[in-house]
């Protein structure tokens, strides 16, 4: 079954400790719709707030993120979906749009068979 990429965007900093009441419950549901629409996590990542960032480019090393942003990734997670439709379906169903983020879904790439 193919691989999506879902990369979770919220409001900076994006603290995972710091969800609402409704987004935790909304956040416990969603393993099971995930599955009522054939598609299946494989793994998943929260990431500390955006202020623990440190960016490195090139021989530079800045402590924060490189981009001041409205919004930074919060997290991923990798999803294994019968095709894109169903994964944008799940992606769509993601409790961040409750705290006023969103999610990119991308397809994992696969090399060319040799």
């Amino acid at each position: 079954m193919p691989q999506y990429a879902v990369v979770v965007y919220q409001p900076a900093p994006a603290d995972p400790m710091e969800i609402s009441a409704e987004y935790a419950e909304a956040l416990e549901r969603y393993p099971a719709q995930v599955e009522e629409l054939g598609g299946r996590g494989v793994a998943g990542y929260a990431l500390q707030p955006s202020t623990t960032a440190t960016a490195v480019r090139g021989d530079i090393i800045t402590d924060g993120p490189f981009v001041e942003a409205k919004e930074v990734v919060a997290g991923f997670f990798v999803l294994e979906a019968p095709d894109l439709d169903v994964a944008l379906k799940i992606a769509k169903l993601n409790p961040v749009y409750l705290d006023g983020g969103g999610v990119e879904v991308r397809p994992l790439f696969v090399p060319p068979a040799e």
